[in-house]
Parts: C-alpha cells; structure tokens; sequence
C-alpha cells in the first residue's frame, strides 16, 4: 500500500526507517542498521544516505548512527545534546543541525518538526550514560508537500491533539511493541488524538517483550483507522 506516490518507506526494523523523499533523497531514521538483529541482510549495507533524523539517543536508535555518517556524509537532524555528542565523535559540526522541540529545521529541501515525546534520552557511552537532551518525535514535509507524523519513542499524551491542529498530516508512525513504548491500546487513544487515516506501527517485534502486534491495534482501532501490517524489509 502505497503511502503517497512519490515518497516510500522502507522498515529495517524497530524503530529504523529508510526512506526515498519525493525527489530522490535518501533519508534514514533512528540508525539502528548493522547491528539491527530484525534487519534483513540485504539491507544492512547502507551506501547513501541524503539526510539523517535521531529522534534520541538510546541504542537501538543511535547506534548505527557515527559510522554510517562517516561513509555517507548526510545531513543530520537531532536536538542539540546529540549533535554534540556526535560532533565529539569526530563527525563534521557544519553538516549536523542540533535544534529542539518546536523548531523546524529544512535540509535538502525536506521540513523536519521535532515535537514532544514521551521518553528517556541517555546515550550509552563508554560503559556509562551521557545525557541526551529529550526525547523527540518528527514532523516530516517532503518536497512535495507530503507530510508524516513520526513518533519515535513514546507513550501517548495528550498534546498529540495539538501536534495534529499544527501540522496537517494523514500519516503516523507510532510504536506498538509495549514495556519501553506504548502498546496498542494507548496506541490506538494516539491515533484517535491525532486523527489520521493510515497509522504505520513500528518498535515492536524485535524482542520477545515488544509484545504488541498490528492486528491488535487495527482491532482497536476498526475501520476508522488502517493499520499497515507490515514485517522488516516491507516498503510502503
């Protein structure tokens, strides 16, 4: 199921996304890539990368994240404790945009919103934990005016509603797995906040403990809502 014609999706799993904007940009989502124990094999080499969004710092968001910007050189967007710490990683400071909730930030032409999430934010660190700013979702415009809600990690809120009134979207991708997210059902109270028509679920799967599955959440969603039933590797 095609989201919109010109811009697709591709899992690699979790919380990972590899996506193709509407003019040919490689953008890659929370890298968590090699070391990814769900993403398929044939996708674990990433060659280009256009632009990069860290919605935190957790591992099984940033892991991937230093090496693949050394090979690929993109432009990335994360709040500004992450950008310094990547840029005490040795990666270029002119190529990393560190802004915070509320602020826009527009790269190759595509418009990234970081909004509210509810979530921790430690980077793992030399054996201990760095502070990372907070936790963010994205508002995502490509070029040509499509738009997604992108969550990242969090459990529903409340200001969800308000994410929704500021920024027209019929998309969201929302985390289903439960125990470090929200599961389906507080999953399902976020799409209802948000209003939209297709919810792609994510952050579930990779371990026995993210429990939640799609078919639960299209359940408690019936027919208002579509959710994609989708597996590692799927592009929609």
């Amino acid at each position: 199921m095609a989201l919109n014609a010109d811009v697709s999706f591709t899992w690699l799993g979790h919380g990972t996304w590899k996506v193709r904007s509407a003019k040919g940009k490689e953008v890659l989502i929370d890298p968590w890539v090699m070391n990814n124990p769900v993403t398929p094999d044939k996708l674990k080499t990433v060659d280009k990368c256009d632009l990069m969004l860290i919605t935190h710092g957790h591992f099984d968001h940033i892991h991937d994240a230093v090496e693949i910007a050394r090979r690929t050189k993109p432009t990335i967007v994360c709040n500004h404790e992450i950008s310094v710490w990547l840029t005490s990683k040795g990666l270029d400071n002119e190529k990393i945009i560190g802004g915070n909730q509320g602020g826009t930030i527009e790269a190759d032409g595509i418009k990234a919103t970081l909004v509210h999430a509810e979530h921790s934010c430690g980077i793992t660190d030399n054996g201990g934990i760095v502070y990372g700013g907070q936790a963010c979702g994205f508002v995502i415009e490509f070029e040509n005016g499509f738009t997604v809600y992108f969550a990242g990690d969090t459990d529903v809120f409340g200001d969800m509603s308000v994410i929704a009134e500021l920024d027209k979207f019929d998309v969201a991708f929302l985390p289903i797995g439960g125990f470090y997210t929200m599961g389906p059902e507080r999953a399902a109270k976020a799409a209802s906040l948000l209003g939209v028509k297709t919810v792609v679920p994510m952050h579930f799967g990779t371990f026995p403990i993210l429990a939640g599955r799609p078919d639960q959440l299209q359940e408690l969603v019936g027919n208002t809502v579509k959710v994609l039933d989708i597996k590692p590797g799927d592009t929609v």
